[in-house]
């Protein structure tokens, strides 16, 4: 348990009031989400009631301490539980230093790269109308550049990624369109390039591709199964609603063509989940329906959901009733995957899964997400950029695999990007999971890479408190499923 080193004459003059915290409920037992240490805790009798006297105003040390004592604690344990709340941020004085600092500070200038997005070709065989690439919204720049990756960039990507990992001994490759398995030959050459490259080092690399499936056939299949390449399909759901937006040039819908290919993905490829990823959008909002036909009857091992990127001028964009409707049936989902593990069974929601293994870890962010950190994206060319979703944007070009990080360029963006400097999040009890949001769904809504997706925050915050819901009850009444969770989400 780490303490406060202030001198004890100051906690006993100090006056303390709360900190910056969630209350909630679960299991009818009473917990609070810590955001200056991006923890949970939960509450006996007496910690509420102090937290109860401190909502209507500063309390002295002396005070809390005989609050404490009336509530059954030994004045020794009254004064321990004041210094963890202090050292969490749960309640703050102004005589006393924070132990904590209420954000987290930016990872170092040097931080080693985990993984590498390679978009091995941005050419796709579908034409969905809603494309983040090359839709209405687009920000790529493709014009005169290549439209397939060639081996030498790919091997150069691999050599790219071994040397800026530091000591990691295992790093990862995303396989990344366009539709990446128009580029399937190439794919090969690089896992097997890769995996002598890394062995050569005594180091180890895994491998994932996103893919829309129109072009998996027996012999991918097997390669992917054969050596252990996650894959994530772009699919929203039955016929109807697939072909509502996923659809090829000529306006025919994908579904047809996909599910008999996904039936044979599923169950040849055993070593690693198979995921699928539903855009929500008008008209495509039914995420029960969608979930219950890829889980339970194509038998997907995960399906995560989220709403289209847009810049909210696109009859695509998802209205407020719709938003809402996503929200009950992701309540209705998140009530179940609580069911099922009070159950010791997995449930298959991702977008429960995720957030629950983030409130496990203790996260609190600088960034929404590794963008630019430990996680850069290749274009066809060789493009350095914070992710997949800014490839081929030359406003957003952070070096080339062969000249190297542009660490200024880098800098500026995770300076923007960096959770303290979106004034929004500031009074935001959310910010430790969320961080501001997605950097290119900012851009495309906001032009800016480090804005705060305000359109999303009310969503954010009701979610969140939904999943430290589901969390806290799971803890209080099958906490051995947790530990066997962590276990499976660390091996995935």
């Amino acid at each position: 348990m780490n303490t406060m080193t202030t001198p004890a004459a100051d906690f006993r003059t100090a006056r303390y009031r709360l900190g910056e915290l969630h209350e909630f409920e679960a299991a009818d037992q009473p917990y609070v989400y810590l955001v200056g240490a991006g923890a949970i805790f939960a509450l006996d009798d007496g910690a509420r009631a102090v937290l109860d006297e401190l909502r209507e105003g500063e309390m002295a040390h002396g005070e809390i301490v005989s609050a404490l004592v009336s509530h059954g604690y030994a004045h020794a344990d009254a004064e321990e539980l004041i210094r963890e709340l202090l050292f969490v941020r749960g309640i703050v004085s102004d005589r006393i230093a924070p132990a904590l600092d209420p954000q987290p500070s930016a990872p170092p200038a040097d931080f080693p790269l985990q993984a590498l997005v390679l978009n091995i070709t941005n050419q796709c065989n579908l034409a969905c109308t809603y494309c983040y690439e090359f839709g209405a919204d687009k920000i790529a720049t493709p014009q005169g550049k290549p439209k397939f990756m060639t081996l030498e960039t790919a091997k150069s990507s691999i050599d790219f990624l071994l040397s800026q990992s530091g000591s990691r001994e295992t790093v990862h490759v995303t396989f990344f369109g366009g539709e990446t398995l128009m580029n399937f030959k190439l794919l090969r050459e690089v896992v097997l390039y890769a995996n002598d490259a890394a062995a050569a080092q005594g180091r180890a690399i895994t491998y994932s591709l996103t893919t829309n499936a129109t072009l998996l056939s027996d012999p991918i299949i097997e390669f992917l199964a054969d050596n252990d390449v996650g894959v994530t399909v772009s699919i929203d759901g039955p016929a109807d609603l697939q072909d509502h937006r996923r659809i090829y040039r000529s306006g025919k819908g994908s579904y047809e063509v996909i599910e008999p290919r996904l039936k044979k993905l599923i169950a040849r490829h055993r070593t690693r989940a198979i995921t699928a990823r539903v855009t929500l959008s008008e008209g495509v909002t039914d995420v029960l329906r969608i979930y219950r036909h890829l889980k339970d009857e194509l038998g997907f091992h995960e399906v995560g959901f989220a709403p289209v990127t847009n810049s909210g001028e696109q009859d695509y964009a998802i209205n407020g009733d719709g938003m809402s409707k996503v929200l009950v049936d992701f309540h209705a989902l998140a009530d179940e995957w609580l069911d099922y593990a009070l159950e010791n069974r997995m449930h298959g929601f991702s977008n429960v899964s995720e957030t629950i293994a983030e409130l496990m870890q203790g996260v609190n962010k600088s960034h929404p997400c590794g963008a630019g950190l430990g996680l850069l994206g290749v274009s066809p060319s060789g493009d350095l950029s914070p992710c997949h979703r800014f490839t081929d944007a030359d406003t957003h070009t952070l070096g080339n695999i062969e000249s190297g990080i542009d660490a200024d360029k880098r800098e500026d963006f995770l300076s923007r990007g960096h959770v303290s400097a979106k004034y929004e999040c500031q009074s935001c009890w959310a910010r430790p999971l969320c961080a501001g949001g997605c950097h290119h769904e900012a851009f495309v809504r906001y032009g800016d890479t480090g804005h705060a997706n305000l359109h999303y925050c009310d969503w954010i915050r009701e979610w969140t408190d939904t999943c430290l819901r589901v969390y806290g009850a799971v803890a209080a009444q099958n906490p051995g499923f947790l530990e066997r969770f962590a276990t499976r989400k660390a091996n995935a």
